[in-house]
């Protein structure tokens, strides 16, 4: 168990290296699922098309929502762009920033499923079959005297060499050729044309507005940090308040019982519990003098609702479900202020 911890503890402190590596994982498996994809063009005019822009758009559509899906910024980014503004405003550019942050790493793997299907071919192929310039490339001298409906039905079943008869008009591995011609021809361009935007979104953008991406990738970091900050102060908070509220309940059945002259039900769990001018520093100090539900409760909607100004060498209070100002102080975080102050 200490070495999942660990594990555990490293993927979260290291959690854009881990991203990019499920990114990365994630393509690989896309290519690994179009390879073991068993593809099967209908070879029907009019279905050809619906049933190639299916497998070439609908699979990085689902790859582009689980990489949002597994992303953990996606609640932060919904939380920070929902939450009221309260004593914090929001900073549209941050959530741009944020929402741009979390896109790139959820296309890639999209982005690997259409270069991998436009540079095999099948799904061009089965699409566009029908498209086949039949004058230049077969007998042209035939063309005439076949009405369009036939014409497209023999050219439908251009990817289907089981049932293609059609090789008196159009030899088939020629037309085979032509369009996987083409079609690795566009892939080669999506790709050259994706790693460039990649290249400029990543390089040339902050150069020419430095100040501006500088201050809101801070600020994104800054919305990371302090949200895992609250969940743990939150989580030692709700440990401490349950270990007192067991010890109270202990003591309360102990001093029940001994007035009963009943013993030794509850001994081993007397013995462990302490009474309350015994319990720890550190166990008040998680507490924070919050002791009761309702108080809770209101810091928890006032968290939501009027987060502390970003400004420190002041002490905030709370009031009324606001801050307001109070003498100066050393520097502390912001969430353990926000805790010890309520």
């Amino acid at each position: 168990m200490d070495k999942f911890r660990m594990i555990f503890q490293f993927l979260q402190s290291n959690q854009e290296s881990f991203m990019n590596g499920i990114c990365g994982i994630m393509a690989l498996a896309s290519a690994q699922m179009y390879s073991a994809f068993d593809f099967n063009c209908p070879c029907l005019p009019g279905y050809n098309v619906a049933y190639s822009m299916g497998i070439l758009l609908t699979p990085p559509l689902v790859l582009f929502l689980l990489g949002l899906v597994m992303n953990n910024n996606v609640s932060m980014l919904a939380e920070e762009w929902k939450r009221p503004a309260g004593r914090r405003a929001k900073d549209p550019a941050v959530l741009r920033y944020m929402f741009c942050s979390m896109a790139q790493r959820a296309l890639i793997a999209p982005v690997v499923w259409v270069a991998v299907t436009l540079l095999d071919g099948k799904c061009f192929l089965c699409a566009f079959c029908t498209a086949v310039p039949v004058a230049t490339l077969g007998n042209s001298s035939l063309v005439p005297g076949l009405p369009p409906a036939e014409l497209a039905r023999l050219l439908a079943r251009v990817p289907c060499p089981e049932i293609y008869d059609g090789n008196w008009l159009l030899a088939r591995e020629v037309a085979v050729r032509y369009l996987r011609c083409i079609s690795q021809a566009l892939g080669w361009s999506f790709v050259l044309l994706t790693t460039l935007l990649a290249f400029v979104v990543r390089s040339v953008r902050p150069c020419f507005t430095q100040a501006a991406f500088l201050k809101s990738k801070y600020w994104s970091h800054y919305i990371d940090i302090e949200r895992k900050l609250f969940d743990e102060t939150c989580t030692e908070h709700a440990k401490a308040f349950a270990k007192v509220c067991i010890q109270q309940f202990f003591e309360a059945m102990n001093h029940d019982l001994e007035l009963g002259h009943t013993h030794g039900v509850l001994a081993m769990a007397t013995e462990a519990a302490q009474s309350p001018s015994e319990r720890t520093e550190e166990e008040k100090e998680k507490l924070h003098g919050i002791t009761d539900q309702g108080t809770m409760n209101r810091l928890l909607t006032s968290w939501h609702k009027c987060k502390p100004p970003l400004r420190l060498g002041q002490e905030p209070s709370l009031m009324d479900n606001g801050w307001a100002r109070s003498e100066p102080r050393p520097p502390r975080k912001e969430v353990a202020t926000y805790f010890s102050k309520v």
